[in-house]
C-alpha cells in the first residue's frame, strides 16, 4: 500500500508518461498481478513491477512503446532465453505487463480510483486489454456496483481478455494509546503505507505533533467507527481506559484486536470486560489477541512494534500460524494464581 500512496503522490505533482501493471504471471514471480509502476518524463518512477529485473527496462522504453497507445508486453523471468521472450532473468516465469500513456481518460480514471482507495473507499476496475483484436478500455465502478467511469467509444467486452481487479483501501490501524512506545507502531504502520488512527483520553498525549501521519490523532471516539477490516490495538497503560476501550472494541469485532500487557493483567481485564457485556469468557477471548503480538524476542518499544505490526499483517494476510492467545482457562488460571511477584521486562511488553 505504500507504493500506492507513492504512486498517487508523483500523478497528482504532473509530468507522467506511462503507467506499467501486471496483468498476469505463469510461474513464480516476485510480484503478483495488479502491481504497478508509473513513470515520469523527467526520470521520476513510482511503484514496482518485479524485483527490480524489469524496472529498467520499462522506465528506458515505455515513453516510446505507448506511442501509440496501449499494448501489452510478455517478458520471461526463466534462466533459458528464447527468440521470442527476450528476457532470462532467473525468477522462474513468465509475465505480461499492461503498458498504457498517460493523460488519457482511461489512465486518469484508474489514477482516481487508486486516490480514492486511500481515503478509505473501495474500487472495481475492469480493464479490457490490447489484445487478440480488441481495443482497449476501462470501466471503474464503486463499492455499490454504480459505474464512475466508462470509455466513451469503446465497449467493456466480456468475451475479450479483461484484467478485473478489486482496489481494496489500505489496512486500518486503530491504536487506543498515544504513549512513546505508540510510536513506532505507528511508524511501522505507516511505512507498510496503512491508515493509522490515535486514540487516548488523556489530551496531553493525544496530540498532532506527536503522530504527524496519522489519519486522526483523538480523545475520544466521536466520529469514529470500528469497521470489521479494522485492526485495532489497546496499549494505553491505563486499566481504566484499556477496560473501557476492550469492551467497546469487543462489540465491534474487528478483524484483529490486540491488547498490550502482563497476562495477569489481561485476564483481569478480559473478565471484566467480558462480564460487563453479559459474555461467555470463549466468547470474548475468541476475538482477541493477548498477549499482542507474535513471539519474536527482543525487548523495547520497537521490538514490541514490529511484533504487533507482523501478527497484523499475518492476520489480515490470512497467514496467522501458531499465536500465543488468550483462552478462557488461561484467564481463569492467571487470577486464581494472581500475579506474578516479580515481573520480566519482556513479560509486560509482550
Amino acid at each position: 500500500m505504500r507504493e500506492r500512496r507513492d504512486i498517487v503522490e508523483l500523478w497528482k505533482r504532473g509530468g507522467a508518461v506511462a503507467l506499467a501493471t501486471l496483468v498476469h504471471v505463469e510461474g513464480s514471480s516476485y510480484r503478483r498481478a495488479g502491481a504497478r509502476l508509473l513513470i515520469a518524463a523527467n526520470g521520476d518512477y513510482a511503484g514496482a513491477i518485479s524485483g527490480g529485473c524489469l524496472e529498467a527496462e520499462v522506465i528506458r522504453k515505455a515513453q516510446w512503446m505507448v506511442r501509440e497507445g496501449a499494448r501489452i508486453e510478455r517478458y520471461s523471468t526463466l534462466f533459458d532465453d528464447t527468440a521470442d521472450i527476450p528476457y532470462g532473468l532467473g525468477c522462474g516465469g513468465t509475465v505480461e505487463v499492461l503498458l498504457e500513456p498517460a493523460g488519457t481518460p482511461e489512465f486518469e480514471a484508474c489514477m482516481q480510483a487508486l486516490a480514492a482507495t486511500l481515503q478509505g473507499e473501495r474500487r472495481r476496475v475492469i480493464t479490457q486489454l490490447p489484445e487478440r483484436g480488441a481495443a482497449f478500455s476501462r470501466c471503474v465502478l464503486d463499492a455499490d456496483g454504480v459505474t464512475l467511469f466508462r470509455s466513451e467509444d469503446r465497449i467493456v467486452d466480456a468475451a475479450r481478455p479483461l484484467f478485473d481487479e478489486t482496489l481494496l483501501p489500505p489496512q486500518r490501524l486503530i491504536v487506543f494509546g498515544a504513549g512513546d512506545d505508540a510510536k513506532p507502531l505507528m511508524g511501522m504502520a505507516e511505512m507498510l503505507g496503512w491508515r493509522t488512527v490515535v486514540i487516548d483520553g488523556r489530551a496531553q498525549w493525544a496530540r498532532r505533533e506527536r503522530f504527524p501521519h496519522a489519519e486522526k490523532v483523538a480523545t475520544a471516539l466521536e466520529g469514529i467507527a470500528i469497521e470489521a477490516e479494522d485492526a485495532v490495538v489497546i496499549m494505553t497503560h491505563s486499566y481504566e481506559q484499556d477496560r473501557e476501550w476492550l469492551g467497546h472494541a469487543l462489540l465491534m469485532q474487528p478483524r484483529y484486536l490486540g491488547l498490550l500487557g502482563a497476562r495477569h493483567r489481561s485476564a483481569l481485564l478480559v473478565k471484566e470486560a467480558a462480564s460487563a457485556l453479559g459474555w461467555a469468557l470463549e466468547r470474548a477471548c475468541a476475538g482477541l489477541f493477548a498477549p499482542v503480538g507474535l513471539d519474536l524476542g527482543g525487548d523495547g518499544a520497537e521490538a514490541v512494534a514490529l511484533a504487533v505490526i507482523a501478527e497484523v499483517q499475518a492476520c489480515v494476510q490470512g497467514k496467522l500460524g501458531k499465536s500465543r492467545r488468550m483462552t478462557a482457562e488461561l484467564v481463569e488460571e492467571q487470577i486464581a494464581n494472581g500475579p506474578p511477584t516479580r515481573y520480566a521486562h519482556t513479560q509486560c511488553a509482550l
